[in-house]
């Protein structure tokens, strides 16, 4: 058994990745517009006609935008918290269906198991996820201020990982952003660094790991290139089985992965 996963964006402009065992096919997010979630997908040779639920990992405009019309259109169920719909309802509009779920209690669509866990961020209910089927796991942690003991004891063992490195502590500081909002993307509540997800990708390796999506990487704050270069301090010590790092972007969708 085995997992198919695609980002098709990752930033503050739209969210959204896809997650398949062939028999199921869900977007985690569906933070752009419909119609471009739509022709990243084509992008990439994925149908949007496939996918049997979408799951919302918090209410941000940048996790939800397409949501409501993609439901709508494709007639797809659309799964959240209670919290998260509440605050997000009318934004999102009628929907074809919803299954309510809660953070902490794992739940299935169709073949895909889900484990939503909490995570820090300023919202009413934040998850991450693992998506498991059979022995292959993939997890996402982003928008999250700080990583825990819970967050590190779900994402262990996870054959692919999708970690949120939003910025460069320096070029947050020396940045534009009002010191209110460095205060919130730096406190608790907001998002981590680079160096934060190098530390947490070094409690969380092993020899199953494949691959490492760096993911809501600030256009402010941070490139690509210094979060990967921060971030693979993790893997110095790691001499065989070393997993492929890499970076999602917020233009364009990422390779398909196998795990």
């Amino acid at each position: 058994m085995s997992l198919t996963v695609c980002v098709l964006g990752s930033g503050s402009r739209g969210n959204s990745t896809y997650v398949s065992c062939g028999d199921t096919s869900i977007l985690l997010d569906a933070g752009l517009s419909g119609k471009e979630i739509e022709r990243r997908m084509r992008s990439r040779g994925l149908r949007i006609g496939d996918i049997n639920g979408i799951i919302v990992s918090h209410e941000h405009i940048d996790h939800i935008q397409g949501v409501g019309v993609l439901s709508r259109r494709y007639r797809i169920p659309v799964y959240a918290t209670d919290p998260t719909l509440s605050v997000c309802s009318k934004r999102l509009g009628k929907l074809e269906d919803v299954s309510l779920f809660e953070s902490g209690r794992f739940f299935r669509v169709g073949e895909l198991g889900v484990h939503p866990f909490s995570v820090s961020h300023d919202s009413a209910d934040p998850v991450g996820f693992t998506i498991q089927n059979g022995n292959s796991k993939a997890g996402i942690a982003t928008d999250l201020g700080v990583s825990t003991r819970l967050v590190e004891s779900h994402l262990r063992q996870c054959n692919l990982l999708i970690l949120e490195a939003n910025h460069d502590p320096k070029m947050l500081e020396d940045g534009p952003y009002p010191w209110e909002v460095k205060q919130r993307v730096r406190g608790r509540l907001g998002h981590l660094s680079n160096e934060q997800s190098k530390d947490l990708l070094g409690d969380l390796l092993h020899e199953s790991l494949r691959h490492v999506i760096l993911a809501h990487i600030s256009k402010t704050n941070n490139d690509p290139e210094k979060a990967c270069d921060t971030v693979c301090a993790a893997l110095s010590g790691v001499k065989n089985d070393v997993p492929h790092l890499s970076a999602a972007s917020q233009d364009e969708a990422g390779d398909v992965l196998v795990v």
